[in-house]
């Protein structure tokens, strides 16, 4: 039972590891300036 438990931290810590992270959360002032440069020049 033992051997079964560290298969499974070991899978776990490797997902956790292999992660992409997608980069910092950008503010609502950011969002609303690029909103605007897309929308304005249609």
């Amino acid at each position: 039972m033992a051997h079964q438990m560290r298969r499974k931290e070991a899978a776990w810590k490797s997902r956790k590891q292999e992660q992409h992270p997608h980069g910092k959360i950008k503010s609502l002032k950011v969002l609303s300036s690029e909103y605007e440069e897309k929308h304005t020049t249609l």
